[in-house]
């Protein structure tokens, strides 16, 4: 399409809203100036598509237009799940749902609207008094009995964005079929078929009542409280990056027995325009600026941080040289599922039956100890509403004692059904104690998996591609990887092609398995004949392509780590070369 038929086409959708009576006086004179503008980007960003409802829900940048998010495109999303829920638990006398939000701008204003078309089509909306963890929106679905749930909230992304999530009655995020009704329902909805004018009757006001047993409820994760006791004075610093954390992770520290938790007191502001970062995502150095500094001087032992929505921890240790260092997520969840397995078996906790999952993209190190140690793994996609289906599927039969993936979200039970930072950071606090109480930190920890299972490298790399330009050209990529499968990467034969889209996969000898899996999913991967992992899929929630590289190798003992990174860098430099990134 040429760009003037587009822009023209943009203008067109852009005058129905500034002629229509159903927007406000400011949304109009936010497309007026779009369309006044000399430059129109910004015109053809907000109008050249209607911001799509996927499985999960919705997410995009705030502002006014069909691609943007505001509270035209959250009712038309809420009507869209009310119609559905209707339709689905017709036979039920009173469908309930739970709302809750995070931080952002705009917020507490998505929130309450998606409360009132809810309870404008005679729907019961519990809703959370202010900010909550995402995973604390799960649990009180769970709690309540609910049919449904939606929490307001854009992560880890940069503050422009905001978002809506959809939960089903488990607590988890949608899934099919459930996910398709719901955006054929979504799709079928006009501005006009919008109810806004809720019923306060309908709308009950949650808090601290849910709090209490929520926290209760993590502090069930506890694999060995005697040992928090003999370390209770373990030094953590903690950070919510202004987000839903700041409750409730101190909170649940203190429950769980530790003394002396010191928090980054510019960071426990609530604040949507995060001040103090340049971006909210704790997987990023740049965000734990501040509690590196506080550790520092405080001589702490971990440093912790929460997203916005408090669903993802990012952490820091000191290595053998004193200095600090990141966990990345793999070495996250790794450690987790580590420490779980290692000491559920030393207590004598374990029955024979349990089971944990992981993703497709995660470290392959987690089956080795799995394997190891007899415990059942379970690979899956991206996200966590995959875990929950398996959760779902094995619930009465076996017993779920963890799962994650590399994105820094883990889940250490199935209170709630979608990745909980409260838990984790309650639970990395007592891995630390473990590791004090036998002389030792986290990072020996690290060490310690490494020279047992081998080591591993773990490196992903984001290709950003904004707007419609940048989303053909992300469709283009994956349409060429698909077309024209690698033979070779970096001079390691691939032995193994993996199509999560066509559910196969294809070794070296032309030899074609079918993958099972619930779903198709738009995912690549290669394995090589020295053991390495290259995955490659589009983000399903920003405008990104992501490569996930894993390379492993050896380590004989905890000072040969440097060797087996630096050998393992120069394999993922080759990696990039040979991918063209």
């Amino acid at each position: 399409m040429e760009n003037q038929e587009l822009i023209a086409q943009c203008a067109q959708v852009a005058q129905q809203w500034i002629d229509s009576p159903l927007y406000d006086k400011e949304t109009k004179a936010e497309v007026q100036a779009m369309l006044d503008a000399d430059d129109k980007t910004p015109l053809i960003d907000a109008f050249y598509q209607t911001l799509e409802f996927g499985t999960g829900g919705l997410r995009g940048i705030m502002g006014a237009g069909t691609n943007r998010m505001n509270i035209y495109v959250i009712g038309a999303a809420t009507q869209g799940l009310a119609n559905y829920l209707l339709k689905n638990f017709a036979d039920k006398e009173q469908i309930s749902v739970v709302v809750g939000h995070d931080c952002r701008n705009n917020s507490r204003l998505f929130a309450e609207t998606t409360a009132n078309v809810f309870t404008a089509n005679g729907i019961k909306v519990y809703l959370f008094e202010d900010l909550r963890p995402t995973p604390e929106v799960s649990f009180a679905i769970r709690h309540f009995g609910c049919q449904s749930g939606v929490n307001i909230t854009a992560s880890h992304n940069p503050r422009e964005y905001n978002g809506y999530k959809a939960y089903w009655e488990d607590g988890s995020q949608v899934l099919s079929p459930h996910d398709k009704g719901i955006i054929e329902e979504v799709n079928k909805v006009q501005l006009a078929d919008v109810k806004f004018e809720g019923r306060p009757e309908l709308i009950q006001i949650i808090g601290e009542e849910i709090d209490k047993l929520y926290l209760e409820g993590v502090q069930q994760l506890s694999i060995d409280p005697e040992v928090i006791q003999r370390q209770k004075d373990l030094s953590i610093v903690y950070t919510p990056i202004h987000g839903a954390g700041r409750i409730l992770i101190p909170a649940s520290l203190k429950k769980w027995g530790f003394e002396n938790v010191n928090c980054v007191p510019e960071q426990m502001i609530k604040d949507g325009n995060f001040p103090t970062v340049v971006s909210p995502n704790p997987e990023n150095a740049e965000a734990l600026t501040l509690s590196l500094e506080l550790a520092k001087k405080i001589d702490a032992d971990i440093v912790m941080a929460s997203d916005p929505d408090a669903d993802r921890v990012g952490m820091a240790c000191k290595n053998n040289e004193g200095e600090w260092v990141l966990i990345d997520g793999n070495q996250t969840c790794m450690i987790f599922l580590y420490y779980i397995i290692k000491n559920r078996i030393a207590l004598g906790k374990m029955k024979g039956d349990e089971y944990i999952v992981k993703t497709i993209v995660t470290t392959e190190l987690i089956k080795a100890i799995a394997d190891k140690n007899n415990v059942e793994m379970y690979d899956e996609y991206t996200g966590f509403k995959w875990i929950a289906r398996v959760i779902r599927m094995l619930e009465g039969k076996k017993t779920y004692i963890g799962g994650g993936e590399e994105s820094y979200g883990f889940m250490g039970q199935d209170i709630v059904r979608d990745k909980d930072a409260v838990s984790a950071c309650s639970l990395l606090a007592e891995i630390c104690a473990w590791a004090k109480d036998q002389g030792k930190t986290l990072y020996d920890v690290l060490m310690d998996i490494y020279v047992e299972y081998g080591f591993s490298l773990n490196h992903t790399i984001n290709v950003v591609r904004p707007g419609k330009s940048g989303a053909d050209e992300i469709k283009a990529m994956m349409s060429n990887f698909r077309n024209n499968p690698p033979k070779e990467i970096a001079g390691e034969k691939v032995v193994l092609t993996k199509d999560y889209e066509l559910l196969q996969a294809f070794d070296c000898d032309g030899k074609v398995t079918q993958l099972d899996m619930p779903a198709k999913s738009n995912v690549l991967q290669w394995f090589t004949a020295e053991g390495n992992k290259i995955s490659v899929r589009p983000s399903g929630t920003e405008p990104k392509i992501k490569f996930y590289f894993e390379v492993m190798g050896k380590m004989e003992c905890p000072k040969c780590h440097a060797a087996a990174k630096a050998a393992a860098m120069e394999k993922v430099e080759a990696i990039k070369k040979c991918l063209g990134l």
